[in-house]
């Protein structure tokens, strides 16, 4: 063995000595890859129902507003035939009494449409809450991967620290949108 051969393997030792120094970093950053899957996926699918949630609220709303409206046509209506002279004084007041029944069904109706509509307006809010949640998650775990794959280029395990930190951060972030209720 000459000289150069004992330096090639020396060179050799050392990059296999500095990559196994880099191992931890670059597993960190693989983890890191998929927490952000998951957190992206997470807040997608969140979204997503908030969405869902939305729509049924508007809906609901909608049904609320045609009914108050009905309700009050049927009230004008009322209040017509109840000034307006006819012959036929039994009809008018069977006729009215009609209207008259249709509107206390209608008004506990309309209570419950207005809860159905509300309640869904409060998943809606929570739902966007939890997206929230998982969007910073997922910045944050973002980010702690690209700063931690400097380490791989600077050679400096600060980035790497550093990192591990806004991880840290990220994973908080997300975990918490699990905690919304």
């Amino acid at each position: 063995m000459d000289a150069s051969d004992v330096q090639d393997l020396k060179e050799q030792a050392e990059h296999g000595a500095h990559e196994t120094s880099l191992r931890p970093v670059a597993f960190t950053m693989s983890v890191l890859a998929v927490l952000v899957a998951v957190t992206t996926v997470m807040g997608e699918r969140t979204h997503a129902n908030a969405i869902i949630h939305q729509n049924q609220a508007t809906d609901q709303w909608n049904e609320y507003q045609a009914q108050k409206i009905r309700d009050y046509n049927t009230q004008l209506t009322s209040d017509l035939l109840s000034v307006v002279a006819l012959d036929n004084k039994d009809a008018t007041a069977k006729i009215l009494k009609a209207y008259s029944d249709h509107q206390k069904k209608w008004a506990s109706d309309l209570t419950l449409d207005q809860n159905k509509a509300a309640a869904l307006q409060v998943q809606v809010e929570k739902g966007e809450a939890r997206t929230d949640r998982f969007d910073l998650g997922e910045v944050l775990l973002e980010i702690a991967l690209v700063i931690t794959s400097v380490t791989l280029l600077t050679h400096s395990r600060f980035y790497w620290y550093v990192g591990i930190v806004f991880a840290v951060a990220g994973i908080v972030a997300a975990a918490s949108g699990f905690f919304l209720k």
